[in-house]
């Protein structure tokens, strides 16, 4: 297993196209999302030159997971599409906050993968810890995540520090969080 880390404009466009096909997979065809795609690639408006994307690869170079971490300085997923999930609380804006979403980990050529849900945590695990480091490269004390509920439960039994942000809510059908996370 590798990692990548790095920003749109020093991953190859290679990369960017396999990451994009990925998200497809997972976001659109497996998970039934609603989103804007385009040629079964899913990149949105926060997939901008400043976002900092952390890629799995397999010993193929086979994508099995990534996330993104975008400045909450500039619009971003939770306060522009989610802002709601933080309840009362205000949207975090700060360089020492970044957030984490477009999180993903499945080997969709592993002969069975770890989980019901189909979220390996092994991957998961090393995406999440690859991500913190990133995120205080860049300055971040902390990150926030909108994510299904289910994430939740994962970050906790891996041991990361997390508390959620505001209130669980069901929008257009999935079960989302915003959840703290300590770099």
């Amino acid at each position: 297993m590798q990692f990548t880390a790095g920003r749109r404009g020093e991953i190859s466009s290679a990369m960017i196209q396999g990451l994009a096909k990925y998200r497809h997979k997972v976001f659109v065809e497996m998970l039934g999302w609603d989103l804007q795609t385009e040629g079964n690639l899913e990149l949105d408006e926060f997939d901008r030159d400043d976002t900092m994307y952390v890629v799995a690869q397999d010993d193929n170079n086979e994508i099995t997971g990534c996330l993104r971490l975008l400045p909450t300085t500039k619009p971003y997923l939770l306060g522009e599409v989610f802002p709601d999930l933080m309840g009362d609380a205000p949207l975090p804006q700060s360089p020492e906050v970044w957030e984490l979403s477009r999180f993903a980990a499945m080997d969709f050529n592993a002969p069975k993968m770890n989980s019901a849900n189909g979220i390996s945590s092994t991957i998961a695990v090393g995406l999440l810890q690859q991500a913190l480091s990133a995120a205080a490269q860049l300055g971040a004390k902390k990150v926030i995540t909108v994510s299904p509920v289910g994430i939740e439960r994962l970050l906790r039994f891996a041991g990361f520090k997390t508390c959620k942000a505001g209130r669980s809510m069901v929008i257009r059908g999935h079960a989302l969080t915003a959840n703290w996370i300590d770099c």
